[in-house]
């Protein structure tokens, strides 16, 4: 049993290419994506790396509260600690960072959890898919986002990704677009790629009422599932949009811990999630979600918040042990332009390789290695 000595950290923001509603420019008219790298050092010299992926648009947690609550809060808490013990390891972050009504700085916490799964399969010689129990999947298919109030702009995003090679493709609903407006879009994509799993994302930009109308317009327009119509509080109005049946309705924004899963599962809110291990405190929890739906017979999608580099990987190795099958809606190689991990995981005609390499099975470059700094150490 090893012992963690050391905690380390740096913010690293990738540039975006092209244009995403949810990664604004800055005050130098620039988009990036912010993230906080974090390295674990153990007793006997073995390193792990983690990544937190705050986004304010997505969440409440935001570059500066991860920084604050690594640094005061969660290092301090976890030297000491037994990397492998990863339930040891939530539980000393539980009692530094109480929950409000679930995991309280969930995407703070994964970051933590992801390094502790990378130190533990690179100690042990394993993957981070063979840790958590292996796979015989060792290659997923993306899904290409297509994202555009303008019809014009929607039409090239989808060509592109056409171009490059992908065959499945989610789009982006809801506030500011209009109903209408989404269901043409639909109407598109299913024109031209008429084979292809077609999954609409709202991001809780819709109504019940507006949600009951277009739903079943979206499904004669060929969308295959709606994920997050409505914000998670609105637990009678999933109920009664589920029990509508126009289409399977995936829960995302709400989804932290196993708790609220099981809670929502017994309440009828749902028939599947789009799972973001970056958001459920990294892979323990989610390894722990995706339990309970399989057991439930919901459904399982792989997604994710832009994820760069590090939490990428994290979350192949997670989908690639849950041997989800649907195409996963993992975009980071389709708007980050960006990457410090080489081209382990550029994706090729839509399909993307999960490492098989000890831990995540990534390297860091070196000139971001150099930036992280101790913030905490015994």
């Amino acid at each position: 049993m090893s012992r963690i000595v050391r905690v380390e950290m740096c913010r690293v923001d990738y540039r975006v290419a092209g244009a995403f509603k949810f990664l604004k420019p800055g005050a130098d008219g620039v988009a990036r994506r912010p993230s906080i790298l974090i390295r674990l050092t153990d007793d006997e010299g073995n390193q792990g790396w983690g990544q937190a992926i705050p986004m304010p648009t997505w969440s409440y947690e935001t570059p500066e509260t991860v920084e604050t609550t690594l640094r005061h809060y969660l290092a301090p808490a976890i030297l000491g600690a037994d990397p492998e013990d990863i339930e040891q390891i939530h539980a000393r972050m539980h009692e530094a960072i109480k929950p409000a009504f679930s995991t309280g700085q969930p995407m703070c916490k994964a970051g933590i959890d992801i390094a502790c799964y990378d130190l533990a399969g690179r100690k042990r010689g394993l993957s981070v898919s063979q840790l958590l129990g292996g796979s015989s999947c060792i290659t997923l298919t993306l899904s290409w986002t297509v994202a555009s109030p303008d019809m014009d702009e929607a039409e090239r995003q989808m060509e592109e990704g056409l171009r490059r090679g992908y065959r499945h493709f989610n789009i982006k609903v809801g506030s500011p677009q209009t109903p209408d407006y989404d269901v043409q879009l639909a109407k598109m994509v299913r024109r031209n790629a008429p084979d292809c799993f077609l999954w609409a994302d709202a991001n809780t930009g819709y109504t019940l009422e507006t949600a009951l109308q277009v739903a079943p317009r979206l499904a004669d327009a060929g969308v295959n599932v709606l994920e997050s119509p409505l914000p998670p509080a609105q637990i009678r109005a999933y109920q009664t949009l589920r029990r509508q049946g126009a289409l399977p309705i995936l829960m995302d924004e709400g989804i932290l811990s196993p708790v609220e899963t099981a809670e929502f599962i017994a309440l009828g809110m749902m028939d599947g999630i789009a799972l973001k291990p970056a958001r459920n405190a990294g892979l323990w929890y989610s390894c722990q979600i995706v339990n309970l739906l399989k057991e439930n017979g919901l459904l399982v999608l792989g997604s994710g918040l832009t994820d760069p580099d590090i939490a990428l990987a994290a979350a192949l190795h997670l989908y690639s042990w849950a041997e989800i099958r649907f195409p996963c809606a993992l975009n980071a190689p389709q708007f980050l332009a960006d990457r410090f991990t080489g081209d382990t995981l550029q994706p090729h005609g839509g399909q993307i390789h999960v490492p098989q390499s000890p831990g995540l099975g990534v390297q860091i470059d070196p000139t971001v290695e150099s930036r992280v700094k101790v913030v905490a150490e015994r």
